[in-house]
C-alpha cells in the first residue's frame, strides 16, 4: 500500500523501501516491532504534527484529595495550567467579590474608561488573593506517573465535586488517527531505523564469502544508515521540532 494506514502496511512500506521482496531483509519481526515502536515514540515527542493543544476537565473525587493529585492520560506530555472550576473561581457565587463586580459595574464595560477601570480592579484583587492566599494553581506533572500534583491544602482550596481544567498537549494515538502511519517524516525515519538495524545484524556475519564469490557487506548499510538516520533528526530539530519554550505556560 503507497499510502499506510496501520502498523503493518507501515511495516511492509518499510520494508520495500529497503528492496523487499527483491532482497531479503535479514530483520526479525521482533526487531522491526521494536524499531517501529521506536520511530513512532521518537515521533510523537518531537514532531509538531504529532501533539495537539488539549482541555480536560476532571471532577475532584475523595481519592484525589487524599492524594493530592489528578490522574491523566498517558498521551500526555506536557501541562502547562490549570483552572480551578468551581462557583466560587468561576464568579457565579452572589456572596463572592467578582459577582459583585459584575453587577454592579457591567454596565460601565460599554465604554472604554469603564473597561479600563475594570480590568484595573480585576488585576488589583488578584495581586491581593496571591499575596494573602499565594498561589494556588501551582502544579507539578509527572509523566511517567501520569499525574497532576497540585501544590496548596486541597481540604481548604479544593472540595470534592469541583471541577479542574487542564491545559496541555497530548499525543496523537497512531490506531485512532491511521494518517500518522502515512506521515512523511515517520515512514523515511522507521525505514532508517530497520535499514540500521539490518545492518548491524549482518556484520556479524562480516568478511563471511557466499556461494558464488559473494560477501556480505553489513557495514556499509550499517553506515549508510546512521548517516540516514543523523540527516533526518537534524531535519525534526530545524523542520518540525517546536520551540523549547512553547509548552512553557
Amino acid at each position: 500500500m503507497a499510502k499506510p494506514n496501520s502498523r503493518q502496511t507501515l511495516i511492509d512500506y518499510c520494508l520495500r523501501s529497503l528492496g523487499a521482496p527483491v532482497i531479503e531483509i535479514n530483520v526479525d519481526e521482533d526487531q522491526i516491532e521494536d524499531r517501529i515502536d521506536e520511530a513512532v515514540q521518537f515521533y510523537q515527542e518531537y514532531h509538531s504534527d504529532a501533539i495537539i493543544r488539549m482541555f480536560r476537565k476532571h471532577q475532584v473525587t475523595s481519592d484525589d484529595i487524599t492524594n493530592g493529585y489528578i490522574d491523566l492520560p498517558d498521551s500526555f506530555l506536557f501541562v502547562n495550567r490549570i483552572f480551578p472550576f468551581n462557583s466560587t473561581s468561576n464568579g457565579t457565587d452572589m456572596f463572592s467579590i467578582d459577582y459583585q463586580i459584575h453587577l454592579n459595574d457591567i454596565y460601565d464595560l460599554e465604554h472604554a474608561e469603564g473597561l479600563v477601570h475594570y480590568e484595573m480592579t480585576k488585576q488589583y484583587l488578584s495581586l491581593i488573593d496571591r499575596q494573602v492566599n499565594g498561589m494556588q494553581q501551582l502544579s507539578t506533572f509527572s509523566r511517567h506517573q501520569n499525574r497532576l500534583y497540585i501544590e496548596g491544602n486541597w481540604t481548604s482550596k479544593i472540595s470534592e465535586g469541583d471541577y479542574i481544567i487542564v491545559e496541555g498537549y497530548e499525543t496523537l494515538d497512531p490506531d485512532t488517527y491511521t494518517d500518522v502511519y502515512n506521515d512523511r517524516f515517520l515512514k523515511k525515519y522507521a525505514t532508517a531505523l530497520i535499514k540500521r538495524q539490518w545492518g548491524l545484524n549482518l556484520i556479524k556475519f562480516e568478511g563471511m564469502q557466499l556461494p558464488g564469490g559473494v560477501t556480505l557487506n553489513g557495514r556499509q548499510i550499517y553506515d549508510d544508515a546512521v548517516q540516514d538516520i543523523e540527516k533526518i533528526e537534524e531535519e525534526m530539530q530545524l523542520t518540525y521540532e517546536m520551540p523549547p519554550d512553547f509548552f512553557v505556560g
